[in-house]
């Protein structure tokens, strides 16, 4: 059995403070026997993609660097692997989404950048991220291979589906989503269950494992105080029949764990073999971007 864990947590304005935050829920997590921790998608800060500001790009960092090695030197300590999401500074002008992974040896096992990039009211990601360039390869760790995808990626039943092609043994998701201000309590209900659904159907369709792990409370607009975004949190694992094994609450800051059995994904595709009878011959048109 493999014990994983969700760090879900509020925002703050401090920047040191916020990772101090993930930093806390990583070492509660491994104190009840995690040992694969996943953290909220930018966990290092506030959501500053609510706005379009070019001082925001001041935010990003290389990978390695500071914050990798404070989460390698805890993930060393602790003998947990971590899996993290920066503002990646790869080159003066490029920048990125990026999800890291570090080993319980402390070392940077690998990373994978965002590939689908919302440019949408609240979610002005376009004007920050570079899409990834890595495709959607697994990253092997001590706990296995890890399917990592982020954020806006969780919409996407074809990221998940090359995920697990590849190998993976986990479906992992950091993500940064919320409600506006405005909406209605009926679409509130309809979005959080809709984000639920589509993954829950990830783990269904691959029989695997998922882990999501989402932004929680209120974080203004940058430019606009009193406007912004309720993220819902409500991050949760479930299983590859996609049961739920554990659900963090939509208002509160929370730590949650599960323990999972990989050859469960084994035993469940044994009985619903849907890698097997999937009709590759017949799917050639999921490459056009529509089929007129």
């Amino acid at each position: 059995m493999l014990r994983v864990a969700l760090v879900q947590h509020l925002g703050s304005q401090d920047r040191a403070q916020f990772l101090q935050e993930s930093i806390k829920g990583i070492r509660e997590a491994a104190s009840h026997g995690a040992r694969l921790v996943l953290l909220q998608e930018l966990h290092t800060g506030l959501y500053f993609c609510q706005t379009e500001n070019p001082d925001f790009h001041d935010q990003a960092e290389a990978i390695p660097g500071p914050t990798t090695q404070q989460l390698a030197e805890l993930a060393k300590d602790l003998g947990v692997v971590i899996v993290g999401s920066l503002f990646e500074r790869r080159a003066a002008g490029m920048y990125h989404n990026t999800a890291v992974v570090l080993d319980t040896d402390g070392s940077l096992v690998g990373i994978y950048r965002k590939m689908h990039i919302p440019d949408e009211p609240c979610y002005y990601e376009k004007y920050y991220f570079t899409p990834g360039d890595l495709g959607f390869t697994p990253i092997q760790t001590s706990v296995g291979k890890l399917g990592i995808l982020v954020g806006c990626d969780q919409w996407y039943p074809e990221a998940a589906r090359l995920m697990t092609l590849a190998g993976a043994d986990i479906l992992l998701y950091p993500t940064a989503i919320g409600w506006h201000p405005t909406d209605s309590q009926d679409e509130k209900n309809r979005q959080l269950e809709a984000w639920i659904t589509i993954q829950r159907s990830h783990a269904v369709a691959n029989g695997i494992y998922l882990l999501s792990c989402n932004r929680v409370g209120f974080e203004n607009d940058p430019l606009k105080p009193g406007d912004g975004l309720h993220f819902w949190g409500n991050s949760f694992i479930v299983g590859p029949q996609g049961e739920f094994l554990a659900q963090a609450p939509t208002e509160k800051p929370a730590v949650i764990t599960a323990d999972i059995d990989l050859k469960q994904s084994e035993r469940v595709r044994r009985r619903w073999p849907f890698l097997r009878d999937r009709r590759i011959d017949a799917y050639s048109d999921l490459a056009k971007r529509y089929r007129d």
